[in-house]
């Protein structure tokens, strides 16, 4: 497959190929490379990305499921051909590849997957220092957003809660193949230098989880389901609805229904 041969991009995977190279250069330069060697690139289509990736003093592996991209890969850079991973990232481990070392993970993700996406990087911390990549706009702001906000919800908490989370720019539909329908925006994670959380960190995600499932309603009543007794309901937190509090205080919360006798 020559480089002239244009991969076509499949509606059923959600792809739409950045065709602007000043935005992947400013995209692979957005994370600092610090405190690890690998670096995964999820769904890199013809890797107008990867380039610049490769680039880098640091060891390029990408995640494609596409089988017409990955041959288009193999064609087009044969010094990234042993580390194309022929997978779906959600159901692949990716502890085949890197075992217990520490990758960043960077992309421009189908839409339809990228919340799943950085689900799947919040179970893997441990092991995922830094993150960047592209999602529809609304979704990239929804994760960085803070309480208050009518978009802040799991996303932004479970997320904010093991890193940093920065909204970088804006990027306009005229610059892929095809063009989707909306604006794209460009985020970056940055893992907190303590990211482990003073409570049960899976109580919290549960606790997170269910407030936001009906997160109009004040705590006492969207928390009814974990049992709580009557005197830690008393407490003005549940008087709260779950938008209105900021992580620090979920994370009080949960300490409180911990200790709860």
């Amino acid at each position: 497959m020559s480089k002239d041969h244009q991969v076509k991009a499949k509606k059923h995977l959600g792809q739409h190929f950045l065709t602007d190279e000043n935005i992947a250069e400013k995209i692979a330069d957005s994370l600092s490379f610090k405190g690890y060697d690998h670096i995964l690139e999820i769904g890199p289509g013809m890797g107008v990305l990867t380039k610049y990736l490769l680039k880098k003093e640091i060891t390029t592996h990408v995640i494609e499921i596409d089988t017409e991209s990955v041959s288009y890969l193999k064609s087009n850079y044969l010094n990234l051909a042993d580390r194309i991973i022929e997978k779906d990232f959600l159901k692949y481990n990716l502890n085949e590849v890197f075992d217990t070392q520490a990758f960043a993970i960077i992309g421009n993700f189908p839409y339809n997957i990228s919340s799943q996406i950085v689900f799947k990087t919040l179970d893997m911390r441990d092991q995922i220092p830094e993150f960047s990549g592209m999602f529809q706009k609304e979704v990239a702001l929804r994760i960085c957003s803070k309480e208050g906000s009518k978009v802040y919800g799991i996303l932004s908490v479970l997320t904010q809660a093991f890193y940093d989370a920065t909204y970088l720019f804006t990027v306009p539909p005229s610059v892929f193949n095809p063009p989707p329908k909306v604006d794209s925006g460009v985020l970056l994670l940055t893992r907190k230098d303590n990211y482990t959380l003073p409570c049960d960190e899976n109580l919290f995600f549960r606790v997170v989880k269910t407030g936001f499932q009906q997160r109009r309603k004040t705590l006492r009543n969207s928390l009814k389901s974990l049992d709580l007794s009557d005197n830690l309901k008393s407490n003005p937190i549940f008087d709260q609805r779950p938008e209105q509090l900021s992580v620090a205080q979920f994370i009080t919360l949960t300490q409180l229904i911990e200790n709860d006798n």
